[in-house]
């Protein structure tokens, strides 16, 4: 049995879990010119494909290099590129190596059309939008007559008026390693606090051996590894959100992994599930060290190595039988859901004013664990809060979370003034987070005592399958409190006896973990005020906007967890 040697000391490296997808393309290469006096466009695209070799019968297996151009005009004022473009593809350089073609039709979204003559393949296309614009996929089979380790190179160039186009050149090589990650059988429905072993394997299906590779480990926030080694380094995710809601650990191990064998870990890893676990994933992949991988690394941010002296090693297993010729199949991903339960709490609040005059109000939910809830995969929101408005008041000012609807739940046009909203949750709400949202309300009639309905339930169906409480699930929007104590006041209804979130951190502002509006206080009376503020502030302390993205299993999360502190004033 062969054993290989890790590396002594980790390279810092990206930390997202978009740097999967990257790593099993191989590195992103943009080009750009040292000085232009337009508008520079870009070219992305990976660094090199390999293809498997001509076959000695049947049909060459093919692969595709997808490339995009990239306008880097992001900002309003310089949106989109609106003019005709055109891109060419210098295939001379792969002529005897590969074939190539852009499919039966040669057309993208956006209307690109593209065709290939000779050793030239050209794109035409009207407008680029900010940002990377996909061309339709190039597809390559190895050439008849070519062998195991021919390579070329494809160049690509643009032109439009106006415009400066950046070069961009990628590798096309035949033959090299397939490595293929093995899927791990783990117990998936959990308790929080329990371990199990993750024994992970994987084998190299190329035609050539792969020097060194890389293990990337993705895990969401309820799980957790119980050991950190020399040769990983460690990067944490917010996704927007403000607090970290996923990890990376790409770990480098050196060696000859030679096509046809399997390799497994020297000892397994330990995974474990958190207090705060609930619904969790783990991604695992395995790609070749090369400099690719090497310089996506490098561009890693917030990063750390993990302990001295432990090292993360692979071994041969007994029986066994360039870019990779199939990155689809490095990697594994398994779910996880663990027995445990969320509290989420509704709070609601108090504000007196004059006929004529605005008073703020602060409502929502905090979640009071010990879960968190994150929906990163499908993106859904964790919760919303469905607000009926007290009567006797109209709603000048919202979040950009909140959209008005008529008092039935139907879609109105007109959201100011509608007697409820609606207001969606982030797809992730930390276990000690939450969502706040700050409402203007002008007083158009003086009623003593009217109270509007705070609820916090499911994004579709109303239960919150996390949350066996459902005492204080709702809470009320209380103005002008009839002060001998006959009217409701703002905490959850429902039985819980809630008055209104609690404090945690900083009063006067939000807080890193998950600071809370205090309720009961009363504004002063003031002038009328402003129009809507449809982008209405919502202060971040447990989670912002998820984003997204994700790479290849995963997909990436959006909204935000938020809690704001308290302000009454009557304006």
């Amino acid at each position: 049995m062969r054993s290989t040697t890790p590396r002594a000391a980790a390279r810092r490296v990206a930390g997202a879990l978009a740097a999967v997808g990257l790593l099993a393309a191989g590195s992103l290469a943009l080009g750009a010119p040292a000085r232009a006096s337009g508008p520079v466009m870009g070219f992305g695209g990976p660094a090199e494909t390999a293809l498997h070799p001509y076959p000695a019968t049947g049909a060459p297996q093919g692969a595709s290099l997808a490339i995009t151009v990239d306008n880097p005009l992001r900002d309003e004022e310089h949106g989109g590129f609106t003019g005709a473009y055109t891109v060419t593809f210098d295939l001379g350089g792969i002529a005897g190596v590969a074939d190539a073609g852009f499919g039966t039709d040669g057309r993208a979204d956006g209307g690109t059309d593209c065709t290939v003559t000779g050793t030239t393949g050209v794109c035409h296309g009207e407008g680029l939008a900010p940002g990377p614009n996909p061309l339709p996929e190039l597809r390559f089979t190895a050439a008849e007559g070519s062998e195991e380790g021919d390579s070329g190179t494809v160049r690509v160039t643009g032109t439009a008026d106006g415009v400066t186009f950046a070069p961009f050149t990628t590798r096309i090589g035949i033959g090299g390693p397939d490595l293929v990650m093995r899927r791990a059988e783990l117990k998936r429905e959990l308790v929080p606090g329990q371990t199990q072993p993750v024994p992970l394997a994987f084998s190299n299906d190329g035609t050539r051996a792969a020097d060194g590779v890389l293990l990337t480990l993705v895990y969401t926030r309820g799980i957790e590894f119980t050991e950190r080694y020399e040769n990983c380094v460690y990067s944490e995710d917010d996704g927007g959100l403000g607090f970290t809601v996923r990890t990376t650990a790409l770990c480098s191990v050196e060696g000859s992994f030679e096509a046809g064998a399997a390799y497994e870990l020297a000892e397994p890893l330990t995974l474990r599930a958190t207090r705060r676990a609930y619904r969790d994933t783990f991604v695992y992949r395995v790609d070749e060290g090369g400099p690719g991988v090497r310089a996506a690394e490098r561009s890693g941010a917030r990063s750390a190595p993990g302990s001295k002296g432990n090292v993360l090693a692979l071994t041969e297993l007994p029986a066994a039988r360039s870019a990779d010729l199939d990155p689809g199949d490095n990697q594994q991903e398994n779910a996880f859901s663990t027995a445990n339960t969320a509290d989420f709490v509704a709070y609601g609040d108090t504000a007196d004013g004059m006929v004529g005059s605005t008073v703020e109000a602060d409502i929502g939910f905090r979640n009071e664990g010990p879960a968190w809830i994150g929906g990163l995969d499908a993106g859904e929101p964790a919760a919303t809060v469905d607000f009926t408005v007290p009567r006797g008041a109209s709603v000048t000012g919202w979040p950009d979370a909140c959209r008005g609807v008529t008092a039935d739940g139907r879609s109105r046009e007109q959201q100011a003034g509608a007697p409820r909203y609606r207001c969606t949750a982030p797809a992730a709400v930390r276990e000690d987070g939450g969502l706040g949202l700050h409402f203007d309300l002008r007083i158009v009639e003086a009623v003593t005592g009217a109270s509007g309905r705070v609820e916090v339930r499911g994004a579709g169906d109303p239960p919150l399958p996390f949350d066996p409480d459902r005492r204080n699930d709702a809470a009320a929007l209380v103005l002008n409190a009839d002060t001998s104590g006959t009217s409701g006041g703002a905490g959850s209804t429902g039985g819980s006896g809630d008055t209104g979130p609690t404090t945690s951190g900083s009063t006067g502002g939000s807080s890193a973990t998950g600071g809370s509006a205090s309720s009961g206080s009363t504004g002063t009376t003031g002038p009328a005020g402003p129009g809507p503020r449809t982008g209405g502030s919502l202060a971040a302390t447990g989670t912002d906007a998820l984003t997204a993205a994700g790479a290849a299993a995963a997909a990436l999360l959006a909204g935000g967890v938020l809690y704001v502190s308290g302000r009454r004033t009557v304006r």
